[in-house]
């Protein structure tokens, strides 16, 4: 028995060693697999994180490069995929060469403000221009990167069908805000009217498939006693269920201004014709009271056949709101209803 006795603490005294050694080694791989590499090429943090500008605006995108390999190419991306799934590859450019790659590409170019600067340069951008894009240096095998987000100044506004409550599918909310100037809100985007004053109690869909409201004053028929914040219902079938819209729009070349009178909406119509314009669209109206402080006390004929006014200085004549807005009296009779006209041109 003490032969087996020795040999089982033999046995018992290399497993623990294995044991500590193992350990050891993956505590040491983890660890090493926790710090991130640093960037021999890039700078890194890079100038700007988020770089904020308007539609219509020239945007620059940092991306320096702190020392220069003898051959090397530099890659922007879009991180959003194409609907496709495939990369959105903005331009592929080395010391000789850019190529530049689908509708971005287009309107980049880069910066070249010295020899080490790679940033990416996009004109006239658009309100789907908004996201992550990663500035990529290929080196060989080797490949080091940076993200920088862009982010569009703009305004949501919710949006809904003239039929009434709940009547867009995902896809038809989608086309209801390009109709007005807009395109689908993104989560981040309702986030943050959400904190300058954004409380609506009506769910719309955003352009991930998913549907929320703002609620900035909790009340019992908008989720009852929650706190303040973006009521969810996460996820939904973008073909079979419906609700209104959350639409994004930002600052436009041209301007909203009223016509008094008392119109029909054909009569409304005729009257922007006749001062070379036509009616605004709702997100024209709503980028005028955002960017240009538009504050017109008096409800006008928009094209979709709403009436609304754009409120900057609240006041108790005004609506009786205490807060900032675009004021909405609904999709009204377009004959028996007479109102003024918000023409944009």
């Amino acid at each position: 028995m003490e032969p087996f006795t020795i040999n089982c603490a033999v046995l018992l005294l290399l497993t623990s060693n294995c044991f500590i050694w193992s350990s050891s080694l993956y505590v040491s791989n983890t660890a090493a697999a926790a710090t991130p590499r640093r960037l021999q090429y890039l700078l890194e943090p890079p100038v700007h994180t988020e770089v904020a500008a308007r539609r219509g605006d020239n945007a620059t995108l940092p991306c320096i490069l702190r020392a220069k390999p003898s051959h090397y190419k530099v890659k922007w991306t879009k991180l959003e995929p194409e609907p496709s799934g495939l990369e959105n590859i903005i331009m592929i450019s080395n010391a000789n060469f850019f190529k530049p790659y689908g509708h971005l590409g287009q309107r980049a170019s880069l910066q070249r403000a010295h020899t080490m600067d790679a940033s990416l340069l996009l004109a006239h951008l658009e309100l789907q221009d908004g996201g992550r894009y990663r500035c990529e240096l290929i080196n060989g095998i080797e490949d080091e990167n940076i993200v920088i987000t862009l982010r569009i100044e703009g305004v949501v506004f919710p949006y809904q069908s003239r039929n009434g409550r709940y009547r867009f599918t995902f896809h038809e909310a989608k086309e209801a805000c390009a109709e007005q100037d807009g395109m689908l809100a993104t989560y981040n985007q309702l986030y943050k009217a959400w904190t300058e004053g954004l409380d609506w109690c009506n769910a719309g869909w955003l352009l991930d498939g998913t549907v929320h409201y703002p609620i900035v004053h909790p009340r019992l028929v908008c989720g009852g006693d929650l706190p303040p914040g973006i009521r969810s219902y996460g996820s939904k079938d973008k073909k079979r269920d419906r609700f209104d819209a959350f639409c994004f729009t930002s600052q436009t070349p041209g301007s909203v201004f009223y016509i008094s009178g008392s119109f029909s909406f054909d009569q409304a119509d005729h009257a922007c014709k006749d001062q070379s314009s036509e009616l605004a669209l709702v997100g024209q109206l709503y980028a005028a009271w955002r960017f240009q402080n538009y504050d017109q006390c008096n409800g006008g004929w928009l094209r979709d056949g709403s009436v609304r006014f754009p409120i900057h200085n609240p006041r108790r004549n005004c609506g009786g709101i205490p807060e900032a807005g675009v004021r909405s009296f609904g999709f009204l009779s377009k004959t028996t209803h007479l109102y003024g006209a918000y023409c944009y041109r």
